[in-house]
């Protein structure tokens, strides 16, 4: 979602990707570089370009590319998977590569989709996307912001169409919107991805956005009356914008947040939660050009010196009852971020304070007794992604802290 206003432009993304599929914040520093430099993306090798931005990613733990991200001048994207009627190329750069190398390459965000569109046509899009089913591939939307403006851009092969955001909301989610490109659509996918009822459900609440604040709470929107997400059999909790994986037939789950604010005067404000599930987690400070220590990079296995496993042991045990659960921290959780927002504290210190809520909130829910209220396909869908992953269960998460001491 974007909501262009005329000094400011405020963004925000849930990442939708496989359960165990960690995420990493990664910060790259501005850079140059000597010519003829070869540089290997995800699938394929490109040329380099002489000098590259600082950017901070929000990046699936396997790939080069990534699904969030920012740079030093401002601009911000976020991308999403869309299903068309066009070929799918074994071989590529991903959407996720092509995001990364737009924030690496790009000024603004005119020029970002410039430089989107231009790859597309060299090399083409294409690749395996998915982590469980590494075949997976799909084609790609994205918004593209900077202080001033948005775009809209899709794409369908080596196919695009651009749309100019200049005031108020827009949103996407995992289906063709612009008219006329929408035709490329492909009809059954679309609507199984149910992306249909997503968009909409942003689009209305963008309208109403005027803080940051307000798009955390879409992000964490369940699209249901209470806090439990309305599970379907095929598809699990995909209707909503925050995704909670369990379908039989589809599965995907919210893997990681981001809510930016974006000042013509420069001083924008980054948000996110570098954790899975917005509903459980906390949004956190970070700024582009100041690298944080979260630790080893986490993979697909539970490792309790990264952030990202850690509070998945929060995660997975709230989610089994979240009208019972939720409530015992959301309150402090909240009122948290609110003093945040009016005053952002040092993003150090800010990780290292969520750390220690972590650890001290898990606990508590661990502590509670409270059956598993999921349908019983849900339950056999996290059962099986906990023993992939080696996820240790009825045990107080160790701080960051902790995992560092001898």
């Amino acid at each position: 979602m974007v909501v262009v206003e005329s000094e400011r432009v405020l963004f925000a993304k849930n990442s939708d990707r496989d359960p165990n599929e960690a995420q990493l914040l990664d910060w790259r520093p501005r850079e140059t570089h000597e010519p003829g430099r070869r540089l290997r993306c995800t699938w394929i090798e490109i040329d380099q370009v002489a000098e590259t931005n600082a950017v901070l990613l929000s990046r699936p733990f396997w790939m080069w590319g990534a699904e969030i991200g920012a740079n030093e001048h401002g601009v911000v994207i976020g991308n999403e998977a869309v299903f068309t009627d066009q070929p799918y190329a074994a071989l590529g750069l991903t959407g996720m590569d092509l995001l990364r190398l737009a924030l690496e390459r790009a000024t603004t965000a005119g020029t970002a989709v410039e430089v989107i569109t231009a790859l597309l046509e060299q090399h083409g899009q294409g690749g395996g996307c998915g982590h469980e089913k590494r075949s997976f591939t799909y084609h790609n939307s994205f918004i593209v912001a900077d202080p001033r403006e948005a775009f809209v851009l899709e794409t369908a092969g080596s196919l695009w169409a651009v749309e100019r955001v200049t005031a108020g909301p827009r949103s996407i989610s995992n289906g063709l919107t612009i008219p006329g490109f929408a035709d490329h659509g492909d009809w059954l996918h679309t609507r199984f991805s149910r992306c249909r009822t997503r968009q909409a459900t942003t689009q209305q609440a963008a309208a109403r956005a005027t803080t940051a604040g307000d798009l955390m709470a879409v992000l964490r929107d369940h699209g249901s009356d209470g806090p439990d997400p309305d599970y379907s059999l095929l598809t699990g909790a995909m209707a909503a914008p925050c995704m909670h994986a369990g379908g039989v037939a589809a599965a995907s789950q919210s893997t990681a947040s981001w809510v930016a604010e974006l000042h013509a005067d420069g001083t924008h404000q980054h948000w996110v939660t570098a954790t899975s599930a917005p509903c459980t987690g906390v949004f956190k400070p970070v700024r582009v050009t100041e690298p944080l220590d979260l630790g080893p990079e986490p993979t697909d296995r539970f490792d309790d010196r990264c952030g990202w496993w850690r509070h998945e042991l929060l995660h997975r045990r709230v989610m089994t009852d979240p009208a019972r659960l939720l409530p015992q921290y959301a309150t402090e959780r909240d009122a948290l971020e609110e003093r945040w927002r009016a005053d952002p504290p040092d993003p150090a210190a800010a990780f290292a304070e969520v750390d220690e809520l972590t650890a001290r909130w898990s606990a508590d829910v661990w502590a509670t007794a409270a059956p598993d209220g999921r349908p019983l396909w849900v339950r056999r869908y996290w059962r099986n992604r906990d023993r992939r992953a080696g996820l240790p269960v009825g045990s107080r998460p160790r701080t960051a802290l902790e995992t560092r001491r001898p």
